[in-house]
Parts: structure tokens; C-alpha cells; sequence
């Protein structure tokens, strides 16, 4: 029944997203096709100006990958996510999440060819995937744009909706595919 919900949501959304959000505009009156040739502009502008902050976090990136901070990190966090259930073949992408995004998406592939994609653990990466966020990658990008240079507060916020989202993918998976 869930799964059957589940999967009729994820074939409609994103079709009625893309023809909802036009036919929104022009009911309104926008004109919708200026408007997204604008932000459009807008983006580009901001992808520009972001570009040093953005060799810098993956530098960082890189550099943890390296010297084996990523790996000694997941065996110290191995023993906390036991308690909310998680397998410990998650532990390096819970690591790698906020960290990078394309880091964390090969983790999900090693997951999914290591395990089968019908595994518990693959189904548990995807989902944890698509509710967590590159906390300090969105930081860097989006903080750099604006220039805000203080973001201690925002760190800690950004981790601690990281963990809540895999605690509920964990949560949800349990529920949806055990």
C-alpha cells in the first residue's frame, strides 16, 4: 500500500511540477518565459562569483579524503548510528554528505553495486541521499554569494538537520522496506 503510494507520487511529481509551475505563472499574469531568462542571468552571475569558494570546499574535500580523516571520522561514528539502527556500511556516506555531493553520490553507487540495488543498505543510501544536503558545499556557495563570513551557527544547524534526515531515512526505511 505505501510502496504503491510511493511510487505513484514519484512518477507524477516532477510532470505536474513542470507544467504546475508555468501555468501558474501565466494565470497570474507573469510572463513566465522573461522571468526564467532573468534568473537565468541572475544564476550565471552568481556561479561566477561563487567559483573560489567553491575550488576551495572541494580542495578541503579532497585533501580529508586523502590524509584518511573521512575513514578514522566513520569508525569513531560507527557505534552512534548502530543506536539508531543504521547498518555500518553507511557510515562513510553519512561522513561524505555534508561534505560533497558527487563524493557522497559514488559512495551510493558502491553501495548499490556492492549490495544490489533492492538491498536495505542501497535503499537506505538513496533515501538518505535525497534528504540530506551538502551542508558546508550549500554554505560556501550560497554564503560566498551574499558575503557572510560568520556561519558557526548555521553549521550547527545545517549538521543537526543532516542527522535528523538520516535518522528518519533509517526511520522510514525500517517502516517502508524491512
Amino acid at each position: 500500500m505505501i510502496q504503491q503510494w510511493i511510487h505513484t507520487v514519484s512518477v507524477w511529481a516532477i510532470p505536474l511540477f513542470l507544467l504546475g509551475i508555468p501555468l501558474y505563472g501565466a494565470a497570474r499574469k507573469v510572463k513566465v518565459y522573461e522571468s526564467f531568462v532573468e534568473g537565468a542571468k541572475q544564476g550565471f552571475q552568481v556561479g561566477v562569483r561563487i567559483i573560489p569558494y567553491l575550488v576551495a570546499i572541494l580542495v578541503a574535500v579532497g585533501m580529508l579524503r586523502a590524509a584518511g580523516a573521512i575513514e578514522w571520522l566513520a569508525r569513531w561514528l560507527e557505534p552512534l548510528l548502530a543506536l539508531i539502527g543504521a547498518p555500518a556500511e553507511i557510515v562513510p556516506f553519512a561522513i561524505m554528505r555534508p561534505l560533497s555531493g558527487s563524493g557522497s553520490m559514488g559512495l551510493v553507487a558502491e553501495l548499490v553495486k556492492t549490495y544490489g540495488a533492492d538491498s536495505f543498505i542501497a535503499r537506505l543510501a538513496a533515501t538518505a541521499y535525497a534528504s540530506t544536503e551538502t551542508t558546508f558545499y550549500v554554505l560556501a556557495v550560497y554564503f560566498g554569494a551574499v558575503g557572510i563570513k560568520k556561519a558557526r551557527h548555521a553549521v550547527l544547524a545545517g549538521l543537526f538537520a543532516d542527522a535528523v534526515c538520516l535518522i528518519a531515512a533509517v526511520i522510514v526505511c525500517r517502516m517502508v522496506f524491512a
